[in-house]
């Protein structure tokens, strides 16, 4: 027995074709009591619309595409189950698919998902390709670029890592440090330049003298790597707390110590920047500035969804407040 059709439909219901069409995409209006008739002859037909049909013909599909690094990584994850979530309240389905930082695999995805007629993409990456990005502009499709160590000249929802930066370093010196480290991430980026120009805010209107070492990786071996530069800063200037920008160059930093019998927070305060997995199961926990992850996906998408609605244009960054989170790897001098 072959599905009901439209045409069934519109017979059982004794309206036109048109008018079930008009039920069906609320395009026009349509009298009460034509609606009931139809919404009456869908239900006993349990009829399902062909939505590939549907939105070839309204050019809409309620898909959004969302190309992440890595859906490994814990705080992309984060993204984009706010993302999900947010999309899902408003009925559109998300596509999402891993470039694994392979440019030409992003260029590849973007053109999937333009076959797929995505509405909207949200890209997540830690540093997107610019051909990327030409491509959609070219297609004139809305996107947000959610970018965590790279800002460019684009619209995001995003982070005032200089405030939130010194916003930490103040806390440190409240709790009576006078000689903070700061560990710098990569020297090209604009995310860490910016964390750093909070922390020497904060410094020099304390009127302290700055300490600063740079480090190209984020990752845990790196900040233990680190670790001997670190100490041998710390013996000579009797620095009392490091600030490592990011969480796993702190967490590396505190193994390192752990190895070499230096009590962390009693010989030495490390705090972080992020507020990933580890930074509250570690021991000791983590003092660090929280990332709201999800939220971050939750807002971008709701930006993403009110731009296809014209409700909002996205000519702006939305930033999202940071709030500390005070654990055990501080302590007071």
């Amino acid at each position: 027995m072959s599905s009901p059709t439209i045409k069934d439909v519109a017979k059982l219901a004794g309206v036109s074709i048109s008018t079930v069409s008009r039920v069906m995409n609320e395009s026009k209006p349509v009298s009460p009591e034509s609606r009931r008739k139809v919404e009456d002859a869908i239900k006993k037909l349990d009829f399902k619309r062909n939505e590939l049909a549907r939105s070839l013909v309204m050019k809409r599909s309620n898909v959004i595409g969302v190309i992440v690094k890595d859906i490994g990584i814990p705080y992309m994850a984060q993204i984009i189950r706010g993302a999900e979530e947010v999309g899902r309240m408003y009925k559109y389905d998300i596509l999402l698919s891993s470039s694994y930082g392979d440019t030409e695999l992003e260029k590849n995805i973007v053109d999937f998902l333009f076959r797929k007629q995505a509405e909207a993409i949200l890209l997540i990456a830690e540093n997107v390709n610019p051909e990327v990005v030409v491509k959609l502009k070219e297609k004139d499709t809305p996107y947000i670029q959610l970018d965590k160590f790279y800002e460019g000249d684009f619209h995001t929802v995003s982070l005032d890592y200089s405030k939130a930066s010194y916003d930490m370093t103040k806390y440190l010196i409240e709790l009576g440090h006078k000689k903070i480290l700061f560990i710098k991430e990569f020297t090209n980026s604009k995310v860490g330049a910016a964390k750093f120009d909070g922390y020497s805010k904060a410094i020099s209107e304390a009127g302290l003298e700055s300490f600063n070492i740079t480090v190209e990786g984020i990752d845990l071996s790196d900040g233990y790597d680190l670790g001997d530069d670190v100490m041998e800063l710390v013996n000579k200037e009797g620095i009392t707390s490091v600030f490592a920008s990011e969480d796993t160059l702190a967490i590396g930093l505190i193994n390192y110590c752990y190895d070499r019998g230096v009590s962390i927070p009693d010989e030495l305060s490390v705090v972080g920047f992020g507020d990933g997995y580890l930074a509250s199961i570690y021991r000791p926990t983590l003092t660090t500035v929280q990332e709201p992850y999800y939220d971050i996906g939750a807002v971008a998408m709701r930006r993403l969804i009110k731009a296809l609605k014209k409700e909002e244009k996205i000519d702006n960054t939305v930033y999202m407040p940071t709030q500390i989170m005070k654990r055990e790897s501080s302590a007071k001098i």
